[in-house]
């Protein structure tokens, strides 16, 4: 069997996979916090024809080994954690982290932790900062942050630097919470799980080896925004010109696939 058709299939795996990206990313251009990604792709396994010669003193010159390719295949596909575009929304909830940091969300009290960019946050029943799932919003003592009438609190507001200014009935002010976040060495490492979250691994590398504890945001050189909301980074027409490259590498690689049949058929039509 032609080599070319093999090569050929395995282009087309590796193109759908990057419509399939393309197609997850254009999907979420208005999703708040998220990330998009991208395919790099890698040649396969060449097949040595001829290897290397050594020149000889006097004689021949070396010759360079001939190879045949094999076809391509899915380097990665890696997550591209570059800033999204703000969005002013005046509410005091919506939050916003200029620099490389990452909200601390959990769904047990801090016994699980997932991290997120997306700051849409409110206010549940008992005053808690909750994503849209439930998850509360941790403090830099990984502690739920919570801002509620029950504490007399009448008005807050969050500074850059993270620090939550609340003012009770009394008119006394406390500085109590401080948003925490969490920074990493290979964010590319994270896993996604859905609801924008993402999941630690074993390669993302957190602050300190503990991806538990949270850090100050001056502390990790970042700024806190309130009333601003990070948004997706997916650029359209970055997304559309990939996904006309793509289509054309589909359809390139489908005409090697036909092409190779076009000959086998002529190999088969020898004996008549």
């Amino acid at each position: 069997m032609l080599r070319s058709m093999y090569s050929g299939i395995s282009g087309l795996r590796g193109f759908q996979t990057k419509l399939d990206v393309i197609g997850n990313n254009i999907a979420n251009v208005n999703t708040v916090g998220f990330k998009k990604s991208r395919v790099m792709f890698q040649d396969i396994l060449s097949q040595n024809v001829q290897g290397a010669g050594e020149p000889t003193a006097g004689g021949k010159g070396g010759t360079n080994p001939t190879q045949i390719g094999l076809g391509s295949s899915i380097a990665s596909i890696d997550t591209v954690f570059a800033a999204g575009s703000p969005m002013t929304t005046n509410l005091p909830t919506d939050l916003s982290i200029e620099g490389d940091a990452y909200f601390m969300v959990t769904p047990d009290d801090g016994q699980t932790i997932y991290y997120t960019r997306a700051g849409n946050f409110t206010r549940d029943s008992q005053g808690f900062l909750v994503n849209p799932q439930g998850l509360k919003l941790l403090n830099s003592d990984a502690a739920p942050i919570q801002i509620g009438q029950a504490q007399g609190v009448v008005s807050y507001s969050i500074g850059k630097d993270g620090v939550i200014t609340t003012v009770d009935d009394t008119g006394t002010l406390a500085t109590d919470n401080t948003i925490g976040v969490m920074t990493f060495n290979n964010p590319g490492g994270l896993k996604k799980i859905g609801n924008s979250l993402y999941e630690n691994t074993v390669n993302a590398g957190p602050n300190d080896d503990d991806p538990m504890a949270p850090r100050i945001p001056t502390d990790a050189k970042v700024s806190i925004i309130a009333g601003q909301l990070e948004m997706s980074n997916v650029d359209l027409s970055e997304e559309f010109t990939e996904m006309i490259v793509a289509q054309r590498g589909f359809q390139a690689n489908s005409r090697i696939i036909t092409t190779s049949d076009s000959v086998l058929e002529e190999l088969v039509n020898l004996k008549r």
